[in-house]
């Protein structure tokens, strides 16, 4: 399942789940208060039956062990007749006698009640598992069908850009072997439509690079590199291009599990985006720390580092829907990019797994 089918299931699912388990758990809490009162009601009642057999000279046979009682004279406050209690271990009642002159206070032991009580709530919560699990079995399948529209649209999508990126291919090779046919002409030397074009084919051919791997997303082959000879690979290939910036790479041996193609993507375009964004005469760092690796420039800052991942935000430092397929390529190989920028320039903080 892609990272975006699964985003929306845990959404559907999660939704869904919760608003069920809820429902169950809230009515169940309901059930079990009724349920308890009902007890409390009857425990009630016989100590009330217990008293008429007290008054009738006939105490109760076998059951006399949960129950006592004891009168209770010369009471001159008044009781409530709806008066019942719980006592420590015992139910207590107290029901008036002989015209209110005499009281008869019965007890009940809590024992049989709480084994009840027990007994409720282990069928409840059991009902109330049994139930959760059902739900979540319906959400699951609730949550799978309802990705096929979701699906069938991402995989018409998938298939419409791969057919026109792969269309692309040939129009923008031959562009750029053009381009440097007539930059190798003397007439054109330091002719500023060219350069302007030259630019303008640079970033078409970025682009086109940017998608061709974001497609592949979720096909990548993950496995053991060292990051170092990426990161020289791509350092050396800007500076041929911005001979005013000045490179320091500290990196040996950093390996970490990823998809090659992908992360010298990553790669070039937090590079590429430092460079054009840089100061004159500024400088980039690269450095890592353990398994985080630092790319740090000397450029102006960003304003929003927050939004510089969204593809629709767009600043004198942005770079555009670079970043964002930076954002992508790094999730789908479960990199964390974090941005800490200030006036005197901006690093790029990539944690890897």
């Amino acid at each position: 399942m892609h990272h975006h089918e699964k985003k929306a299931f845990l959404k559907f699912f999660i939704t869904y789940f919760v608003s069920v388990a809820l429902l169950i758990l809230v009515a169940g809490f309901f059930y079990f208060t009724q349920m308890k009162n009902n007890m409390l009601r009857m425990e009630e009642f016989s100590l009330i039956k217990y008293a008429r057999h007290i008054k009738m000279g006939d105490p109760l046979k076998g059951e006399h062990k949960q129950y006592r009682y004891i009168y209770l004279k010369n009471q001159k406050k008044y009781i409530d007749i709806r008066n019942f209690s719980s006592l420590g271990d015992e139910f207590s009642k107290i029901i008036p006698m002989n015209y209110n002159r005499e009281y008869l206070q019965v007890f009940k032991s809590k024992r049989e009640f709480n084994e009840n009580l027990f007994n409720l709530e282990i069928k409840i919560i059991s009902i109330q598992a049994l139930l959760l699990l059902l739900f979540a079995f319906i959400s699951y399948k609730l949550a799978k069908n309802a990705l096929n529209p979701l699906k069938e649209s991402i995989l018409k999508l998938d298939k419409f850009a791969k057919d026109l990126i792969h269309d692309l291919n040939t129009p923008v090779t031959s562009i750029k072997l053009n381009m440097k046919l007539l930059e190798r002409n003397p007439l054109l030397k330091d002719n500023k439509i060219l350069y302007r074009l030259n630019k303008s084919v640079h970033n078409i051919s970025e682009l086109h690079e940017n998608l061709n791997i974001l497609l592949q997303e979720e096909t990548f082959q993950m496995q053991e590199e060292n990051l170092c000879s990426l990161i020289q690979e791509v350092v050396d290939m800007h500076q041929e291009l911005y001979n005013d910036i000045s490179f320091d790479v500290e990196c040996i041996s950093f390996k970490a599990k990823i998809n090659a193609n992908a992360m010298k993507q990553i790669l070039h375009n937090i590079i590429s985006n430092a460079c054009k964004y840089n100061s004159k005469n500024g400088y980039i760092k690269i450095y890592h720390k353990k398994s985080t690796l630092y790319i740090e420039d000397s450029g102006k800052g960003i304003s929003e580092p927050e939004k510089i991942f969204q593809r629709s935000y767009s600043a004198q430092h942005s770079s555009g829907i670079g970043l964002d397929i930076v954002k992508r390529l790094a999730l789908a190989m479960n990199i964390d990019i974090k941005v800490k920028t200030s006036t005197n320039g901006s690093c790029f903080i990539l944690y890897f797994t």
